[in-house]
């Protein structure tokens, strides 16, 4: 079933729980690629720990494949902001490296993403990371049903700014997720509130901030994947798949420890 108005897809609460399944499958797979970043480790290494999950779990890579993706994660380094190749370039001490992870399961698509540190970070490289995954969750307590899309990017904008003077990525950004990786609608992170498509029980979205350190200003390097910083500044990029329910927004892709997956209170993102 779709919504009219941007032909959003809308699922049953059955096909929100094979969503859910999908969402465990990343959740283990960002869980055991996270244990085992280290200075020295490879993002090739990761890659492999995390296709070794999603098949010991019956699922596929979404990413694999993927219009010529080469890899079963996107492995981003500093100033890398997202779509990075794993490479055989070990981890230094003090990099920053965001993994974005995705697996289809039973037809059904999970997508998520972390930054780690490595080693010792400096304290505004740790302080850039808290600021972009907090934002993530004060997006995602915005996806409201009867609100609107664009509340989304105004709640993550509105907290970015408020932390200082980082650079928001507006050029990418969140979108629906569902039998396809990518659907209807975009989720910008930035933006007035109030307008776009009205937010209905049913739709899911994977939101995903893009926070850099520096100007937001992005270019694509010559492989045609991998985007980086012009100004070189480091960026962190954290992301969950949500649905949206009578009870306020799930997140799919929450940690195994929480079977049902959280729901986010109106005024509240998780306790950490």
């Amino acid at each position: 079933m779709f919504d009219r108005q941007v032909r959003i897809q809308l699922k049953s609460p059955e096909q929100l729980a094979l969503m859910r399944a999908a969402g465990l499958v990343v959740a283990d797979a960002l869980a055991a690629m996270r244990a085992a970043v280290e200075v020295g480790v490879t993002t090739i290494e990761l890659d492999h720990i995390a296709a070794g999950v999603i098949r010991a779990a019956g699922a596929r890579p979404s990413f694999l494949g993927y219009h010529g993706f080469p890899a079963t994660i996107c492995a981003s380094v500093n100033d890398q902001i997202v779509h990075g190749f794993p490479s055989v370039q070990p981890l230094r001490d003090g990099d920053l490296v965001s993994l974005d992870c995705g697996a289809i399961l039973d037809g059904w698509h999970g997508d998520a993403a972390i930054t780690v540190g490595v080693g010792e970070v400096t304290p505004e490289l740790v302080e850039l990371m808290r600021v972009t995954e907090e934002s993530m969750w004060q997006g995602i307590a915005a996806a409201r049903a009867e609100g609107r899309l664009s509340d989304i990017g105004h709640a993550v904008e509105t907290y970015v700014r408020g932390q200082g003077p980082y650079g928001i990525v507006e050029e990418y950004g969140g979108h629906g997720i569902g039998t396809e990786m990518h659907q209807d609608p975009h989720v910008l992170n930035h933006g007035r509130p109030g307008r776009g498509p009205v937010l209905k029980v049913g739709m899911a979205l994977a939101i995903e901030p893009m926070v850099t350190l520096g100007r937001p200003k992005t270019e694509v390097l010559a492989d045609d994947w991998t985007v980086v910083t012009v100004d070189g500044s480091y960026a962190a990029h954290f992301e969950h798949s949500i649905a949206i329910t009578a009870d306020g927004p799930k997140v799919l892709t929450a940690e195994r420890e929480d079977a049902r997956a959280l729901t986010i209170s109106p005024r509240h993102s998780p306790p950490r």
